[in-house]
């Protein structure tokens, strides 16, 4: 009998995130706790890294709701609203969410490399990569 109240921490360390999940043109993810790594089953988490100058392609994250936090850099996050572009200008300690479903991008401006913390209610880095904002997004119905 598995004993699921005295299992062990799992410990992840900063150099051994893994570039080994879906990625988006112009950025890079690394996954530190997911099925996979740890054996989670409800959450994912890593960072993703947009190098300067550089803008990611529209995707969306499936099902999963994300919590992002802006760890260094000023990136921009992208979005549709109706047929209007809305951007959100981000700095170090300031967190984005995404809903489920929602085409975004993520953009960097800056010179300097912009990282951000992810975290998705899912044990897996669902990315769905888009043509556009207002590409048909397949969803189920609710």
């Amino acid at each position: 009998m598995t004993d699921h109240w005295h299992r062990p921490l799992r410990h992840v360390k900063g150099g051994e995130l893994s570039g080994n999940t879906a990625q988006t043109s112009g950025m890079r993810r690394l996954e530190a706790v997911s099925g996979r790594t740890v054996g989670s089953e409800k959450v994912w988490m890593g960072e993703t890294h947009i190098g300067p100058a550089a803008n990611s392609g529209d995707h969306h994250h499936g099902e999963a709701e994300t919590a992002i936090y802006v760890k260094s850099g000023h990136p921009v996050f992208v979005f549709a609203e109706g047929d209007e572009e809305i951007r959100l200008e981000a700095g170090p300690g300031d967190y984005i969410f995404v809903p489920p479903y929602v085409p975004h991008r993520e953009e960097n401006p800056g010179g300097e490399d912009a990282v951000v913390i992810i975290a998705r209610s899912s044990q897996e880095g669902i990315v769905v990569n888009l043509p556009s904002f207002w590409a048909p997004v397949d969803k189920p119905a609710d």
